[in-house]
């Protein structure tokens, strides 16, 4: 069965290497496969496979014009001994809830789980597509995707990758990691803004003719590595079946049993790929999304108002810092009965009056999904709570989801095995961590003293992400305010306007 790729904004249709290759569709819209493909194997017969086995099973279904050699190529190159156990994913039991840990990659976060792979996926798109020019990787990032997506691209041939993250936006790990980044093919820029100021600075390049136009006469054209790319979103699937898998493999669920998926998220991206899990016949009950203090989503699935109008709140979960929600699109499309038309409208209403009011039968598509937030002191306690309970030490991220779930557990008695998405490691928001668990332990202390302390609190070695950047030089010191992104972007090109 063939899937092809259509836009969240018109019919335009491609298939997914097409797709892959493009990033962004023309006309600014988002590409969605044309149906989800259904798990046809049978639930036990997932579990006994390796974590590359079962990418390769759920990811052949939708990237279905990749041969079987290319796409286990891709999947051999990138999960490997960048991973720092074979489990890739692995589970872990904490005071009831299941944490799926997806920071075992080599920027120790959950976004290694599909950059390690975009590279090769993109360059394999790019050579079945006949695509001869330069690929220039645009993204905005708020935090982690910039440092995974460099990590990944890093001196891959036929390939420049442009990052812009906000200055004062990020943690300090998280800057150290992209300021010190390698290759002679990568660019970085801190933005004078917010994260959606250089969401929306990427997306505006992508859909500016004229400067495409420029790129192409210098033999350049644009791709993206964010979330809104499908080579982003597909591999992401993988760890939700996955981590169901290991489930049944303990004998912690029966085959069949429902699960509860929890999902710190900002941009939509990571919970938008458990959906499509359950879409394609895996066991979930509920998708809980869990919001920070920037509680724009949660406000939406209670209200179907979608209102980024409001005060832009840095909290110690800066990767969760987003007021405007790109993976939503493709669940208002496929919400409003996958009308192209009418989710160009919405999208038209959010970027000219801030907005959007979805209707009450588009809000009875979303009955999957339950919204929650946490207050920094919410998350906090949760973190301080669940450590001195069993000595687990989670992320200030995974540490919003953990708290969401806690409160809807008690508040709807809802006792369905849950499974927290863990995004990142502690190590790489140190500083907040150790607040978290011990205020009186962060007290005067530098960035890589509280990572010393976090090592005695957890019993749990530095990782080597963390090791590199201790005496790592800084090789990328441009700032530039967001109307000066085009021009940043084409000097790093070496193009002249």
């Amino acid at each position: 069965m063939q899937i092809m790729y259509r836009s969240t904004r018109s019919e335009t249709e491609v298939t997914a290497s097409k797709a892959i290759l493009m990033g962004l569709s023309e006309d600014g819209g988002l590409f969605v496969p044309s149906e989800i493909p259904q798990l046809t194997e049978p639930l036990q017969e997932l579990a006994a496979m390796s974590y590359q086995e079962l990418a390769y099973t759920v990811m052949s279904k939708f990237l279905t014009d990749f041969t079987e050699e290319e796409l286990r190529a891709c999947i051999a190159g990138a999960y490997d001994s960048k991973f720092d156990t074979p489990a890739i994913a692995p589970l872990k039991e904490a005071d009831g809830a299941y944490y799926l840990e997806l920071f075992h990659g080599s920027t120790i976060a959950f976004k290694d789980m599909a950059l390690s792979i975009l590279p090769y996926l993109m360059t394999t798109a790019a050579k079945k597509n006949g695509e001869d020019k330069k690929i220039v990787i645009l993204t905005a990032t708020s935090g982690d995707t910039g440092k995974a997506a460099m990590a990944g691209f890093q001196d891959v041939p036929g390939t420049e990758i442009i990052v812009f993250y906000p200055k004062d936006g990020v943690s300090d790990v998280q800057e150290k990691q992209m300021v010190t980044q390698r290759g002679a093919n990568t660019h970085v820029a801190a933005i004078r803004g917010n994260f959606d100021d250089a969401q929306s600075a990427v997306k505006r390049m992508f859909n500016d003719k004229a400067l495409k136009e420029l790129l192409a006469e210098n033999g350049c054209r644009f791709s993206s590595a964010n979330s809104i790319n499908i080579g982003r979103l597909v591999p992401q699937v993988v760890y939700y079946v996955y981590a169901y898998a290991q489930l049944l493999k303990e004998g912690a669920v029966r085959e069949g049993e429902e699960i509860n998926i929890t999902v710190p998220t900002g941009n939509f991206g990571n919970i938008l790929a458990a959906y499509y899990a359950k879409l394609m016949g895996l066991p979930v009950k509920k998708l809980i999304c869990a919001s920070n203090t920037n509680r724009v989503l949660f406000d939406f699935f209670e209200t179907g108002d979608y209102d980024r109008k409001r005060p832009f709140v840095l909290t110690s979960s800066p990767s969760m810092d987003i007021l405007i929600s790109s993976n939503l699109e493709r669940l208002i499309y496929r919400a409003a009965g996958n009308a192209a038309e009418k989710c160009a409208a919405f999208m038209r209403d959010l970027a000219e009056k801030g907005e959007y009011q979805i209707t009450a039968s588009m809000r009875d598509q979303l009955v999957d999904f339950r919204g929650g937030f946490a207050s920094e002191e919410e998350n906090f306690a949760g973190i301080r709570a669940l450590y001195e309970k069993t000595g687990y030490v989670i992320d200030t991220h995974t540490g919003i989801g953990n708290a969401v779930y806690r409160r809807y557990a008690e508040e709807t008695g809802d006792r369905t095995k849950t499974v927290i998405a863990s995004t990142a490691s502690p190590y790489k928001f140190a500083a907040a961590v150790v607040r978290a668990i011990d205020p009186a332990r962060a007290e005067g202390k530098d960035e890589f003293e509280l990572i010393d302390e976090l090592r005695a609190i957890s019993g749990t070695p530095e990782p080597a992400a963390i090791t590199d950047i201790r005496t790592a030089p800084v090789r990328h010191e441009t700032v530039a305010d967001v109307e000066e992104m085009p021009a940043t972007v084409l000097g790093f090109l070496g193009i002249r306007a």
